[in-house]
């Protein structure tokens, strides 16, 4: 038995039922309201957000899960309570640094802002040196023609506009095919919504943000959805019916494989390994993706792929090469340090407990085969590429909506057990006890807390004041066309508005002997990488606080040996200074003659 068709429990206590059941979830968010209004983005730390929260915050999180649990712990609670509570959970994890911050967070939020700028600029997709290592987001510009068309249709000026509150809608997008996956291997309401919550509470790699990735998760969480159901509940209706399913496939496919690169790939490996078993051997999927794959890759996107290919063949198979972490990707400092390690904890916990939940539910095994299977398969990705330091997050992240199932089965009892036995009017009991009534709870809550400062414990990297933004906005306003922009990395606002027309050049990026160099005679050294800039075009140092915060967070250059930089720069004989604010300042390169 898996309490499957059981009908709703009707709420016969009327408003005091609804006020047992809604109660928990309207103080939550009251606490949440009150907690955001009194956080100041002024007052980050080294834990970022999660240091400059009040309590009040931790106590409407503490409050909402286990509000979440007394609705979801009754096998026949209506769907609409634990629904209610996930979208609070929603709120609270990805509204919260939209209502605190007054700019967009992340410099790559504003990169993706920058291509969509580009593509109404220059009114069609470009090839070419032109646009330099920039041509690649017009090979896979899904993402950003459908963001270029809203904003002409909606009429806004930028992305910028609505930009801060995208992690909040992707991650609603991806709800609707969550629930779909789970429904079809159980329709255990406890199973499905404990499943939902735990993987929002442990989705914290950060990949919902402004980017093709959050596009190209739902598109691949809707085709998995779709041949899931086809393998498990064949559509009625015959071949008409299978073809209808199959044909749905080709727009999903097509929109994921023009919006990006490694989606498609994890995707093409899950559909693989469903189809060595008996009950998904249905190769229609596989084929479509692989046909709109070759179409694309083989056209628009193969300037990219001639030169990516070969470092792809070289990285293949090094999985302890494409498991290190790059040149200015270790956290330094306790506060990041000790966000890497609850963030580290945080997955763990979730895979353990997937692993526990599988070994101990062998039925549930046994019928999400397919979902098991695609828990684990993302993790033969560590042998193909590193993705630029990044695969271990995507492959997290890919290997999260499997693993959230198991290991919500591990916190439940089996229907079937005596925990959930029908009472003398034959209806499932509610779990209780220490096992199965109080762990899970604590469980929850000890998930959703982590997922805080995993999530928004660097912020102090990620948030740009609104000074230097301006900053930024009146350099390369003021910046003629075919200058050069010098800067320590490029986390900063705008660091490529206007690319098609300003170059960009990021010092850190170098080899550490010039990095040296950099810092043995700052002035000098920064005026020789500028000196090939032809009138009218200008040479500029760019030095802001969101690269200093950058740099000394994540092991490159500390801000003491950056504030040196700009010292030597600044009495320079051969810049000047043009703009400054709180949050950095300008330097422009003298003209010789």
């Amino acid at each position: 038995m898996d309490l499957a068709d059981l009908p709703a429990s009707p709420d016969r206590s009327g408003r005091y039922r609804m006020l047992g059941l809604g109660g928990p979830l309207a103080a939550a968010l009251a606490l949440w309201t009150y907690a955001v209004v009194r956080t100041d983005p002024a007052d980050l730390g080294d834990f970022g957000l999660a240091g400059a929260l009040p309590l009040a915050f931790w106590l409407g999180l503490a409050v909402l899960a286990a509000g979440f649990w007394l609705c979801v712990r009754d096998p026949l609670r209506p769907h609409r309570w634990p629904l209610a509570y996930t979208l609070g959970l929603l709120l609270m994890e990805r509204a919260t640094q939209a209502l605190v911050y007054p700019t967009p967070l992340y410099a790559w939020a504003w990169k993706h802002d920058a291509v969509i700028d580009h593509l109404l600029t220059a009114g069609a997709l470009e090839r070419g040196a032109a646009l330099g290592d920039m041509a690649v987001y017009d090979q896979w510009p899904g993402f950003f023609a459908a963001q270029a068309a809203f904003v002409e249709l909606t009429g806004l000026e930028q992305a910028t506009a609505y930009m801060a509150w995208w992690p909040l809608l992707s991650s609603l997008l991806l709800l609707a095919p969550l629930l779909l996956i789970y429904r079809t291997f159980t329709q255990d309401r406890r199973l499905i919504w404990t499943a939902v919550w735990i993987f929002y509470a442990a989705n914290w790699v950060g990949q919902d943000y402004f980017s093709p990735q959050s596009l190209a998760l739902f598109l691949c969480l809707s085709v998995l959805a779709v041949v899931l159901r086809r393998g498990v509940r064949p559509p009625a209706g015959g071949r008409r019916r299978a073809l209808l399913w199959t044909a749905l496939l080709v727009p999903l496919t097509s929109a994921l494989v023009t919006a990006h690169q490694l989606t498609p790939v994890m995707l093409a490996a899950g559909l693989g390994a469903l189809c060595l078993t008996r009950r998904y051997r249905d190769w229609a999927a596989p084929a479509v993706l692989l046909l709109v794959f070759l179409a694309w890759n083989l056209t628009v996107s193969l300037p990219f792929l001639r030169e990516a290919v070969p470092e792809m063949v070289r990285s293949f198979g090094d999985v302890a090469g494409n498991l290190e972490a790059g040149y200015g990707t270790t956290p330094t400092g306790t506060g990041p340090v000790l966000v890497s390690w609850v963030s580290r904890a945080l997955s763990a916990s979730v895979l353990l407990l997937a692993a526990y939940g599988a070994w101990r539910r062998p039925l549930l095994r046994r019928r999400a085969t397919g979902l098991l299977l695609l828990a684990t398969v993302p993790l033969l990705m560590l042998a193909a590429n590193d993705y630029g330091s990044e695969m271990i997050f995507r492959v997290l992240l890919f290997m999260l909506p499997g693993a959230s199932f198991f290991a919500a089965a591990a916190l439940l009892p089996d229907a079937r057990t005596p925990a959930t036995a029908p009472d003398g009017r034959g209806r499932p009991l509610p779990v209780k006890g220490w096992r199965f009534g109080v762990l899970p709870a604590v469980a929850l809550l000890a998930l959703t807390a982590a997922f805080v400062p995993s999530y928004a414990g660097k912020d102090q990297l990620s948030y740009f004041p609104e000074q230097e933004v301006a900053l930024v906005r009146q350099l390369v306003d003021g910046a003629p066309d075919g200058s050069l922009v010098v800067a320590a990395n490029r986390n900063y606002p705008l660091a490529y508005d206007t690319y098609w027309r300003i170059d960009h050049y990021w010092f850190l990026d170098d080899g550490r002997s010039h990095v040296e160099a950099v810092l043995n005679d700052p002035a000098a050294t920064l005026a020789r990488d500028m000196s090939a800039v032809e009138p009218p075009a200008r040479g500029y140092l760019l030095l802001t606080r969101g690269q200093i915060a950058y740099s000394d967070g994540n092991g490159m250059l500390t801000a003491a040996e950056l504030h040196r930089i700009e010292t030597s720069v600044a009495a320079s004989p051969l810049f000047e200074r043009v703009a400054q604010n709180s949050a950095g300042a300008v330097y422009e390169l003298r003209r010789t003659s």
